[in-house]
């Protein structure tokens, strides 16, 4: 867990070592450059598949909202189509190929994984495979395979070629603005956009106006065949244990414990809503030890995210005090976001 002094001191010295490490970034670039090359002549294969699979990524190094983006995905094609999700399982403590069942649990499929199974296991199929290929093969021999494959950060596996790519970038930290690594953000360079079919602004505020989208657009430089949406966080009023609901207004004092990439947006949030509350921030994807729950046990009302409401409710000491806040991701021009996906969908392929 990092107060805010550890916080100050690791900005420093990441900010201070990206400086250090700035005569790598060529040859990050050039290196990732020359496997889109290959890939994009042939050299490197690529295997397509005759059933949709759409893919959710970004170029740049997590928070970019791909877990809501999913979920929206699924909102859109549960009632029409079979789904099915494929991730990789990043930090689960299981091995090759799992499909999701009632036994099932973070450790065993990861934190996002296990939300969305969580959430939407009356409708959706949740797999977990590190080798997308494998994973694939896997869904589409099952005796009820699904319609249409959702690939959850998959944008740089170009092992697979999915038929449509979704690609995510936030409002605070657009990609046309970043470095490759080690000194920026980006897994690849810039270029790399170009295999999209749609490009999301995530996280954008709820005032942003016509013509800061159109500043934005310039700046994302789209071709002619892509499309430019930008989406919000929605907050819910509510937040919920594994029993009971409550309004998040009568939640405060509480205590906000998150693992999560990127918790300034929630803070803000939290914040313009003129509650009083203290903020326990854990690295990304944290495991949760016996430590840690023996600290957060004392505390009388914990809230944190969905998914590290996933890692946490395991715990029966936190039962009766912990709350999670859902979040939905909404695009601006939401027709016209739901008539591509399902456009392509209905295609076949």
């Amino acid at each position: 867990m990092f107060n805010i002094k550890d916080k100050i001191i690791t900005f420093v010295v990441m900010k201070l070592l990206r400086k250090i490490l700035f005569p790598i970034v060529p040859i990050y670039y050039v290196v990732t450059w020359m496997r889109n090359w290959f890939y994009d002549l042939g050299i490197f294969k690529s295997k397509s598949y005759t059933m949709p699979i759409i893919c959710v990524g970004n170029l740049s190094t997590g928070g970019t909202g791909k877990s809501p983006m999913i979920e929206l995905l699924i909102r859109l094609l549960k009632d029409s189509y079979k789904v099915a999700t494929l991730s990789r399982g990043y930090k689960r403590e299981t091995e090759g190929f799992r499909l999701a069942n009632q036994l099932d649990t973070a450790k065993t499929l990861g934190d996002e994984p296990f939300q969305f199974f969580s959430k939407f296991h009356k409708n959706v199929q949740v797999a977990v495979d590190s080798n997308r290929q494998r994973g694939i093969e896997n869904l589409i021999n099952l005796s009820e395979k699904p319609d249409v494959i959702l690939l959850d950060d998959a944008f740089q596996h170009r092992k697979v070629k999915a038929g449509f790519n979704i690609l995510l970038t936030t409002y605070q930290d657009l990609y046309a603005d970043d470095w490759v690594l080690p000194t920026g953000n980006l897994r690849e360079p810039k270029q790399g956009a170009k295999r999209a079919q749609l490009i999301v602004v995530t996280k954008c505020p709820n005032n942003i106006s016509d013509s800061e989208k159109e500043e934005i657009v310039l700046k994302l430089k789209p071709e002619a065949n892509q499309k430019v949406f930008f989406s919000a966080i929605d907050y819910s009023e509510d937040v919920f244990s594994e029993e009971t609901t409550r309004a998040l207004l009568s939640l405060e004092p509480f205590t906000l414990v998150t693992g999560i990439a990127n918790a300034n947006p929630l803070v803000l949030h939290l914040k313009n809503k003129g509650l009083q509350f203290e903020h326990l921030d854990f690295p990304d994807h944290h495991a949760f030890t016996d430590a840690d729950i023996a600290r957060l046990k004392h505390r009388e009302l914990l809230l944190t995210t969905e998914k590290d409401f996933m890692r946490l409710k395991g715990f029966e000491s936190l039962r009766e005090k912990l709350f999670y806040l859902p979040i939905k991701a909404t695009v601006h021009e939401h027709e016209i976001f739901k008539n591509h996906v399902m456009n392509y969908v209905e295609s076949g392929n």
